[in-house]
């Protein structure tokens, strides 16, 4: 007997749940992935298995049967708000091609920071021709906000740039090569010396507002930050005031608290705000296909769940 389909649940635009519902049916041979429009009503009952990407939430209520949700994507924050304390569990996308992605992206903009592009671009504007003093890579410190496993690869890719890397985290941690840091007081040590600050942390009720006024007094003044992260973990009046006031030299940001970004948003015409359309860290459907398709077939062998998310820690 065949297994009972698995419904692939989103609110993606057409295109784009097409492509994924290819890619997963290809990963997924001998399984039947089903989007849940074109799933009869009287077989629903019998659906174990959801993938989702930002689904709304009355269709995952609609399957009485549901053991578990696959999410798409790493961050879980969203659908976990959603769906609620009595909701199945919900599995997140671990991809290491993500993280590659993501130090990729932080290397990048690194770099940008390091060799002064925001300065270059200024002096442009203005008609300036002038060259501005060469710093080193191991005259600049970065500092990762969050060190799970995109934390991780960018402080490898960031170290074998030859940057200084000092990381912090929720709990202590240690990492070959990093100077690491943990809780509260050690937020304030880490953000001090660092020239750059990336945030890598996961959007949960003790980081939304982390980076705020206090603790843009607390970095070295002319340092930038990058947010790779989620939007609400910085908060924006306070960011515009500290690059208003030459706190904080440049602001990186690739996310924010409503996206697309508001076309009011004094963000894109800030001079000192470099604005991303949240493409740091994109999904490889191929990838992530790969993942999800082991992840289910496991399940099928062994009737255990993947590991889930911890839903009082929100990832």
């Amino acid at each position: 007997m065949s297994p009972a389909p698995i419904a692939l649940v989103t609110r993606l635009d057409a295109a784009a749940d097409e492509a994924w519902l290819a890619t997963l049916s290809k990963a997924l041979a001998g399984e039947n992935v089903v989007p849940l429009r074109a799933i009869e009503p009287e077989l629903r009952a019998a659906v174990e298995i959801a993938i989702v990407a930002d689904p709304d939430p009355a269709d995952l209520a609609g399957l009485m049967g549901l053991r578990w949700v696959h999410s798409l994507w790493a961050g879980v924050e969203r659908l976990v708000a959603e769906l609620g304390a009595d909701a199945p569990p919900i599995v997140r996308l671990v991809d290491p091609e993500l993280a590659r992605t993501m130090a990729e992206a932080a290397l990048a903009w690194t770099y940008y920071l390091q060799r002064d592009m925001p300065a270059y671009a200024a002096q442009q504007r203005r008609g300036v021709w002038r060259p501005l003093d060469y710093r080193p890579p191991f005259h600049v410190t970065v500092a990762l906000l969050g060190l799970g496993a995109l934390g991780r690869a960018a402080a490898a890719r960031l170290g074998d740039a030859g940057f200084v890397v000092r990381g912090w985290s929720r709990s202590p941690k240690a990492l070959a090569g990093v100077e690491t840091f943990s809780g509260e007081a050690g937020l304030d040590e880490c953000l001090a010396g660092a020239d750059i600050v990336i945030c890598l942390v996961p959007l949960t009720p003790d980081t939304r507002g982390l980076m705020n006024a206090e603790r843009f007094s607390s970095m070295k003044p002319g340092a930038a930050l990058v947010n790779f992260a989620r939007g609400p973990i910085v908060v924006v009046d306070d960011l515009l005031a500290a690059l208003d006031q030459g706190r904080l030299s440049h602001a990186v940001l690739d996310v924010f608290d409503v996206e697309p970004l508001p076309a009011s948003s004094p963000l894109w015409s800030h001079d000192r705000v470099t604005v991303l359309p949240h493409v740091s860290g994109p999904t490889d459907r191929d990838s992530a296909a790969a993942i999800v398709a082991a992840n289910v077939r496991a399940y099928r062998q062994t009737g255990a769940v993947p590991a889930v998310v911890d839903r009082v820690r929100g990832y």
